[in-house]
């Protein structure tokens, strides 16, 4: 009675077990049917999305050369799209900001470089942060233009590179190149300057200042495929240091804020 029990119970499993390999096997097929479907339904509704201009990817590339209104400069921004609208971005900007003071002089040499009267340093804002581009607009077709609001805020880091000059000593009469100081200071700011010494000088002097910085602006991409970056970025920036950024000479105070309009040239890809 025993061995019977036991053959039983293999025997009952064995057919449950053979029917519910039926049961998938038979639906198997419908199940693959069903997932090819899906794809092409998806691979159509992207093509289609693409046909009338809406922007759709996994990632962007963005490259931008931008024209300040106290400089210039260029960025890259890498950005993953998180919904239909929004995308978020990792950006660094690198540029060199002038003062309004700034005025190129001819140096007394006729071979001399010109220079500007006055200036202590060069002033190269870098900025790094994360932020959104939410996008106000479709194209609406291909050869239309997406609107999108980007923002972003971050760290700032003021690079300070020291300005040199080429002057004539007149106690010597021995051509020096000198940056400012105490010491040469009536050399720095007298008739004997012969020229500036120079783009190689001073990068081995370089000092930092860090602050923060916040960024906003429109982009008008109207790039004919999808697959790719075409457009222009119009916005404002703000950056604030731990301390003054000595620029120029002559001048009532040095700033600590620096606050500016740009427009950018943007190109790049996407996928």
């Amino acid at each position: 009675m025993k061995k019977l029990a036991l053959f039983s119970i293999v025997l009952l499993l064995c057919v449950s077990s053979s029917a519910q390999d039926g049961t998938n096997g038979g639906s198997s097929p419908d199940s693959k049917t069903d997932k090819k479907e899906a794809k092409r339904k998806k691979i159509a509704e992207l093509m289609r999305q693409a046909e009338e201009g809406v922007l759709i990817y996994s990632k962007q590339s963005i490259f931008g050369f931008q024209l300040r209104s106290n400089g210039y400069g260029f960025f890259y921004e890498l950005g993953k799209m998180k919904t239909n609208r929004k995308t978020t971005n990792y950006r660094i900007d690198f540029a060199e900001t002038k003062s309004h003071k700034e005025e190129k002089l001819n140096g007394n040499s006729f071979f001399g470089n010109s220079f500007i009267y006055g200036k202590v340093n060069y002033f190269y804002p870098v900025t790094i942060g994360i932020g959104q581009q939410y996008i106000l607009g479709q194209k609406g077709n291909k050869n239309g233009v997406a609107v999108s609001l980007v923002y972003n805020a971050g760290l700032a880091l003021g690079l300070l590179r020291p300005y040199y000059l080429a002057v004539n000593d007149p106690l010597t009469n021995i051509n020096r190149t000198i940056k400012y100081s105490v010491q040469d200071s009536a050399l720095f700011l007298g008739p004997t300057i012969t020229g500036g010494a120079g783009f190689g000088k001073g990068w081995g002097e370089i000092k930092v200042k860090p602050g923060a910085f916040a960024k906003f602006a429109m982009r008008f991409d109207y790039g004919r495929f999808n697959e790719s970056v075409n457009g222009l970025e119009i916005g404002a920036s703000a950056e604030f240091y731990a301390s003054k950024i000595p620029v120029m000479l002559l001048q009532k105070k040095d700033q600590q804020i620096f606050i500016q309009a740009y427009l950018a040239i943007i190109f790049g890809k996407r996928k």
